[in-house]
Parts: C-alpha cells; sequence; structure tokens
C-alpha cells in the first residue's frame, strides 16, 4: 500500500516547508505547482494522498479532485484553501475529498492529517475509492443561503454539509434560537441530489397536535371537525425531498411515537385514514432543548432521538465565534439594502466595535433585526454606533420589533413636519407614496385588532 504523497500548490515557499515536514516524517513526497503537472504525475508517482491548494492559474484544485476521483482509485484528496467560504468546502467535500483545511496549514496539521489518511487506509485496505456511483452538477447544486463564517467549528458544519449531500442520512441539528438551523437544514438539501424536490419547514412548535398530523400526514374526508375533503400531508407532498422539523424537542410524545414508525417504517396513515403510504422524504430535524435530559425525564423517546441523529450538527452561538460578526454583519447588510431600498453601503468602525463587543444572546437573528433597524433609521450610507440598539439598551416592555421602530420613527417625523405626509416623506427620505403605505398598513393592523 502506497504511502507516497504528491502535494499541489503554486506556491513554491509553501511547497517546500510541506514537503521538507512530511519527508522528514518518512514519506515518499513529491510537488507539483500546478494541478496540469499533478495530474501527470499521477500515473507514474501512484500517490495515495494528494494534497492540493485550491486557486491556483489554471486548472483549479477542485477541478483537479473531480479528475483524479473520475480516473483513479484508492486515492484521498486532501483540499486546501485560503477561503474559509461554505461553498468550496461543500463541493470538495461533495466531490468526495479526504478532508479540507483552511490556509495557512500548519505542517503538524497537514502531518497529523497524513498519519490519520494512511491509518484508515490501512484498516479497510484499498477500498472502492473509484468516481461517485451517480455524476452530479456539482456548480448546479443550489445557492448560498446565508451561512457565513471561517471559525473552525462553522468550517466543520460545511464539511459535514458535503458529505451529507452525497446520502440520505437523518439529521439532528442543535443549537441556540436564531443560531440558523433552518439554514444549515436548506444548505444540506440544496446541495443534495434532490435538491429540485421540495423543501418543506414546519414549526413544530406552532401547531396542535392534530394538526402538526394533519399537515405532514394529510387526513382523509371527515377525519376531524373542519376536514371537508381529503389533503396529502407534506410527507407525501415532498416526494423524495426534505422535510424540516423543526424545534421537534417540544413535541407530545403520541407525534413522537408516529413521527419514530415513519422513520423506521418509511410509511404513515393519514390521520383518519386504514391504508398506508410511503415516504421517501429525507428528515431533518432541529432543537434548542437539551435532548439527552428531556429522554431522562421521559419527555422524548430515546428511540426516536437515536434515529433522529443519526447525523448530528451542533451549531455555535454566535458569542462563541466573535471573529465572524463582521463577516455575518456584511453579508446581512447587502440583504437589508435590497430589501429596505436603503443606501446604507457599510457599517462605522465605532459601530462594529460595538457589535464585536455584545454577547447576542438572540444571535444571528439578533444581529439581523439590530442591523435592519439601524438601516432604517439611518440618514445616510453608514450606520454610526448611535443608529444601534443592542440588549439593555432597549426599554423594558418596550415593544422593539422592526415594525414597532419604522412606526415610532415614522410618527416622530409627522410631529415634526406638523403632519405633512409630504414633508415628513422628505424628512425620511423615502417618497409621499412609501409613507402613505406604511400609514395604510398601520391602519389595516388596528382594524384587524379591532
Amino acid at each position: 500500500m502506497s504511502e507516497r504523497i504528491l502535494i499541489v500548490d503554486d506556491d513554491t515557499d509553501a511547497l517546500e516547508v510541506y514537503r521538507t515536514r512530511l519527508a522528514h516524517a518518512g514519506y515518499d513526497v513529491e510537488v507539483a505547482d500546478s494541478a496540469e503537472k499533478a495530474l501527470a504525475r499521477v500515473s507514474a508517482f501512484d500517490p495515495g494522498l494528494v494534497v492540493t491548494d485550491v486557486r491556483m492559474s489554471g486548472m483549479s484544485g477542485l477541478d483537479l479532485l473531480c479528475r483524479l476521483r473520475e480516473g483513479t482509485t484508492g486515492m484521498e484528496v486532501v483540499v486546501m484553501t485560503g477561503h474559509e467560504d461554505m461553498e468550496t468546502a461543500v463541493t470538495a467535500m461533495k466531490a468526495g475529498a479526504f478532508d479540507f483545511l483552511v490556509k495557512p496549514v500548519d505542517p503538524k496539521t497537514l502531518l497529523a492529517l497524513a498519519e490519520r489518511c494512511f491509518r484508515e487506509r490501512a484498516l479497510v485496505g484499498e477500498g472502492d475509492g473509484g468516481p461517485l456511483e451517480e455524476e452530479e452538477d456539482l456548480e448546479g447544486a443550489g445557492g448560498r443561503r446565508g451561512l457565513v463564517g471561517k471559525d473552525p467549528a462553522m468550517i466543520e458544519i460545511y464539511k459535514t454539509i458535503g458529505i451529507l449531500s452525497r446520502n440520505r442520512a437523518t439529521v439532528l441539528v442543535r443549537g441556540e434560537t436564531g443560531t440558523g438551523k433552518e439554514v444549515i437544514a436548506r444548505a444540506i438539501h440544496d446541495h443534495s441530489l434532490h435538491a429540485e424536490d421540495p423543501f418543506i419547514a414546519v414549526n413544530c412548535t406552532a401547531l396542535t397536535d392534530t394538526l402538526l398530523e394533519s399537515e405532514l400526514f394529510g387526513h382523509v374526508k371527515g377525519a376531524f371537525t373542519g376536514a371537508a375533503g381529503a389533503r396529502r400531508g407534506y410527507f407525501e407532498l415532498a416526494g423524495t425531498g426534505t422535510i424540516f422539523l423543526d424545534e421537534i424537542g417540544d413535541t407530545s410524545p403520541e407525534f413522537q411515537t408516529k413521527l419514530l414508525r415513519v422513520l423506521q417504517e418509511r410509511r404513515f396513515y393519514p390521520v383518519g385514514g386504514e391504508a398506508p403510504r410511503i415516504t421517501e422524504a429525507r428528515v431533518i430535524a432541529a432543537t434548542h432543548q437539551p435532548m439527552e435530559d428531556l429522554v431522562v425525564d421521559g419527555e422524548f423517546r430515546e428511540d426516536l432521538y437515536f434515529r433522529l441523529k443519526v447525523v448530528e450538527i451542533r451549531v455555535p452561538p454566535l458569542r462563541e465565534r466573535p471573529g465572524d460578526i463582521e463577516l455575518i454583519a456584511e453579508a446581512l447588510l447587502g440583504r437589508i439594502r435590497r430589501e429596505t431600498h436603503r443606501d446604507v453601503r457599510r457599517i462605522s468602525d465605532e459601530a462594529m466595535a460595538r457589535l464585536r463587543g455584545y454577547e447576542w444572546p438572540g444571535n444571528v437573528r439578533e444581529l439581523e433585526n439590530a442591523l435592519m433597524r439601524a438601516a432604517i433609521l439611518a440618514r445616510g450610507t453608514i450606520i454610526g454606533p448611535d443608529h444601534l440598539v443592542l440588549g439593555t439598551e432597549a426599554v423594558h416592555g418596550e415593544d422593539f420589533t422592526l415594525a414597532s421602530a419604522v412606526s415610532r420613527h415614522v410618527h416622530r417625523a409627522l410631529e415634526r413636519s406638523r403632519g405633512d405626509e409630504d414633508a415628513a416623506a422628505s424628512l425620511l427620505d423615502i417618497t409621499s407614496e412609501e409613507l402613505r403605505d406604511i400609514l395604510a398598513g398601520e391602519e389595516e393592523e388596528e382594524e384587524e385588532e379591532e
């Protein structure tokens, strides 16, 4: 079994550092400064491990990975990149990379990875490391869904998403409220072989047991009061797509029993129905609850818990990855600019310092709301520290929803302009028509409340 390593990078200094360290550890090492040269050396050198950079002149490292996986067997590929974005990590793992490293790569880390690679190869033999069973368009498997960050914990999540894209395993996503659990579920679906089928998200806490079962399993005519006709449920409508069950930890034991049957037997009964129906949908569940405690307390079925966590993804809270706050804020700002039609271009250094210094108990969702509010209230193109309202700065008991903040600001402008809507619109830097739409929306809400 070959313990030869081929390293591919157009940074010749890095090549020499990696070559020296791995050769000193006893590996037979060759280097190439381009993917094209690496392909020319593969047949003669027969490496057991190829380590490649992603961005190089000519063929990229991802293209090299795909070529190697198509044409050879028994060879592992590790991808390195200085650009720690989700798409690169997911694409690499999806194409069959052994691992994904973010530059700068410590030679000790590379050595440890090589040792693990060859140790695992020794355990399983040469195996069947050939091409993927199904060809897939790596570039067309779904777009970005808002996952941003370069924290090591996020890189591991990106890698897991890539691995999950090649199978149908059930997934349990765990994390605090607002950390982006649904975003991760959507990314898994969007990069899967069934991305063209529906992704259906269900908030388990928003529905009673009967309605939740009806939504998921469907019902027959007359199954309950109001069931005037038969209705297909999400498990049937999803086809081979994905059912995302948010806050699964808050469901009742009765519902848990029925969901367990679906996962075990891949079949279900519509509410009031006697004939079973089959489902091929993938299940991804999410919770902020301490599931182990719920199991011990008898509030969640242990067998269902283990059925759900075939693969478990733990999403770190924002306070544990402060280095990502600026990246996330900048990404959110672009979307907020499009949604609010406010030409807010950047966040001042002072405002960014405030964002980095805050604990974010509401995580990414709270950060998005804070930036949305600030973008609406900012008069110019820059969000300053005075535009941010964070945590205890909010008055206890006051409504600090985005709609409430907009309403208060609009009415302050009307007061200052003494009720002149055109003048108020000018103060708010919006058109008179936009102002009237806001006021009309408030009137509709008041009428509904009455």
